[in-house]
């Protein structure tokens, strides 16, 4: 657990036992069943090449809350996790930087002077995918000095998480506790280390009896419980949520955490409230409006209780973080519908057509900030030389907004996340407008916000991607999220305009087909549906071409907006119900973010995504229904094949795989081997 003849390795603590047994006990408490301590690095590495699971190397030289350790073990963020500081640099210790949540820079040189943003907490826990790295990371620095003593902890394997390409660090192996070296080498290997920073808590390293006393009075002085509850809020959320939610939400978490309940269990009682919301909002009348809006802010309440409830019980899973992406997007668009229909009970002729936009918008939208972050992720762990674009605008509309949001409470930090237009605010937004107002004033200003939000985020991402020039859809499987189907595949792959030029081009036919069929109304023949058909597909012909382009990133997005812009046309031509039509859109967006939800969490494909036909295969389905003069069949059967083909994934994915999997051999499932 730390460098033979380092000065903590003889430690004694406040009550007589050594540092060593006293950390190997808080890791048992905080969850590890069996400890190994390992003679030097290569029997550390022969233990961790034996390992049937994720592995967590510890130095001895650690003092801290049992918390700190077990958030560790538990943490969600990804399979390779570290303990990060923000005690002041020290001597041979490993100074890292991270962007994004991620170590992007390990070590030296020289201590990374100017843009350190925490030290190594001496422990690391490493993804199942990530172990052969730590075993030729640990024979590497073996071979370079001399044997070490050092503690591997082998946990319960995290279904579903994969390994991804991380950043070029260079690895210090001249000086410092030799756990140090050791995590500089495995992030020299390529490994995504993602980084678990202590906050509200007290974690120490320390080289001597003083600094053992002090690190224990610190720990000592705080209440680990109370902290504990304060870390399940988010360290920075959205105005609305920070000001008008987590003042008092802990408070609810505290009640369900004593009730036993899960945090799936609150996901769902919000799903309810959103739904009562949703029922109040089409039933209309002041007093049932007024009570729905009351019922749409409990309901977000639970939105964020659930997330903390999870992070103050240390109760995560893949299906739950799935659960919780799914059931945000379901309330929210159950609640347009909501809107919609009682904007069109109140006699407003155009109310579905609101609750349509809305959702199509909003939905694309999502889309963006999704490939975003994905690039801004991607970007971030790339060497800072490689790259086309190199700096201009685009560089320092990076440095604004890096200042910005470091300067937490300020004006500008506020109006910054405020004016995205986030989740918090539209539900705050949706509930006061239709109190004070209306369903139409509801919805006619989440449209507004939202376009506005878009604008402003669409152009500045725009000019920082291109300073990036980070190919993303290069890393992921570009077929399954353009969700291309079989016809896609067989078309015959364009260079140029490229396939984001291809997807925009779709998307401006689909959006001109809506629009005459908007303006002609019922005279607008069916037939011109074929023309518009032939200009959407023109986007397959990008299905095979190279994602590489610095906005390629943007390619499921607009390929999103030409399927929808496409199916509500369709819907129009064809004379369809426009509760319908937003009934098929809304089958559809549960796909797309089912996809963008595995992509998050890093979950494969869904089990039955080659049935769902790809976007242009639906597409053809549809044209081919409106020509035919029955728009409105088509769309309810495609729209309910999808539904039960969606509900069919999500039983196979997360009921009946898990069942398959065979459980661990004893001593191993649901332990760890230190």
């Amino acid at each position: 657990m730390l460098a033979a003849g380092a000065p903590a390795a003889g430690l004694r603590t406040g009550t007589g036992e050594s540092l060593t047994d006293r950390l190997a006990a808080q890791w048992r408490q905080a969850g590890v069943a069996q400890v190994r301590v390992a003679a030097d690095l290569d029997e550390l590495a022969d233990l961790a090449d034996r390992a049937g699971g994720p592995v967590l190397v510890s130095g001895v030289d650690l003092v801290a809350h049992t918390a700190v350790l077990r958030h560790l073990l538990t943490s969600p963020v990804g399979p390779t996790v570290a303990l990060v500081l923000t005690d002041p640099p020290t001597d041979g210790r490993t100074v890292l930087r991270e962007e994004r949540g991620q170590v992007v820079e390990a070590g030296r040189p020289e201590q990374l002077a100017g843009a350190a943003t925490g030290i190594f907490g001496g422990a690391v826990r490493v993804g199942r995918e990530d172990v052969p790295a730590l075993v030729a990371a640990a024979r590497a620095v073996a071979a370079g000095r001399l044997p070490a003593g050092a503690v591997a902890v082998e946990l319960v394997d995290s279904a579903g998480l994969v390994d991804s390409v991380g950043p070029v660090a260079r690895p210090d192996t001249t000086a410092g506790p030799v756990v140090d070296q050791l995590f500089a080498a495995l992030t020299g290997q390529g490994a995504l280390v993602l980084a678990h920073r202590v906050r509200l808590l007290v974690a120490h390293r320390v080289d001597d009896a003083a600094g053992l006393a002090g690190a224990e009075a610190a720990v000592a002085a705080v209440d680990e419980d109370r902290a504990e509850l304060r870390l399940s809020v988010k360290e920075k959320d959205d105005f609305f949520t920070t000001y008008f939610v987590s003042t008092w939400s802990p408070y609810v978490t505290k009640v369900c955490a004593r009730l036993g309940l899960s945090p799936t269990a609150v996901t769902m009682v919000s799903v309810v409230f959103a739904a009562a919301a949703a029922g109040l909002f089409a039933a209309g009348g002041r007093p049932l409006l007024v009570a729905g809006a009351v019922l749409l802010y409990l309901g977000f309440v639970l939105d964020c209780v659930d997330g903390q409830l999870a992070r103050y019980t240390r109760n995560f899973s893949a299906w739950g973080g799935w659960l919780d992406t799914m059931a945000d997007r379901a309330k929210e668009y159950l609640v347009y519908a909501g809107l919609g229909w009682g904007a069109t009970a109140a006699g407003f002729r155009y109310g579905w057509a609101l609750a349509i936009a809305a959702i199509t918008m909003q939905t694309v939208r999502h889309m963006t900030d999704a490939w975003y972050g994905v690039l801004h992720d991607e970007a971030a762990r790339r060497p800072k030389n490689v790259g086309a674009g190199g700096g201009g605008i685009g560089d320092r509309l990076n440095a604004a907004s890096t200042r910005v949001q470091a300067d937490t409470g300020s004006v500008s930090y506020w109006l910054k996340r405020t004016v995205v237009f986030p989740i918090g605010e539209r539900w705050a937004l949706i509930a006061l407008a239709v109190a004070l107002f209306d369903q139409r004033v509801a919805l006619v200003a989440v449209l507004t916000w939202g376009v506005l939000a878009f604008a402003y985020t669409g152009a500045l991402r725009t000019l920082r991607a291109r300073w990036m020039w980070v190919p993303v859809l290069d890393t992921v499987d570009a077929t399954l999220h353009r969700d291309d189907g079989p016809l896609a595949a067989r078309f015959p792959v364009a260079r140029r305009p490229g396939p984001l030029g291809l997807a925009v081009l779709a998307m401006v036919v689909a959006a001109t087909l809506l629009t005459l069929a908007l303006v002609y109304g019922d005279g607008w023949p069916r037939w011109t549906v074929a023309l518009g058909l032939v200009g959407l597909l023109v986007a397959a012909a990008g299905a095979g071409a190279a994602h590489n382009g610095p906005l390629d990133w943007l390619v499921p997005a607009a390929l999103r907006a030409a399927e929808y812009l496409f199916a509500i046309a369709v819907g129009v031509i064809g004379g369809a119900p426009a509760w319908l039509i937003f009934g098929y859109v809304f089958v559809l967006t549960l796909h797309h973010y089912d996809l963008v939800a595995r992509l998050e969490k890093r979950q494969p494909a869904p089990p039955l995504h080659a049935a769902t036909l790809g976007w242009e295969g639906r597409s053809v389905l549809l044209a081919l229904a409106t020509i035919a003069g029955i728009a409105s069949i088509g769309l309810a059967t495609l729209g309910i094949y999808l539904l039960a083909l969606f509900v069919a994934s999500v039983v196979l994915a997360w009921v009946v795989r898990p069942a398959r999997t065979a459980p661990l051999p004893a001593g191993t499932g649901g332990q760890a081997t230190l």
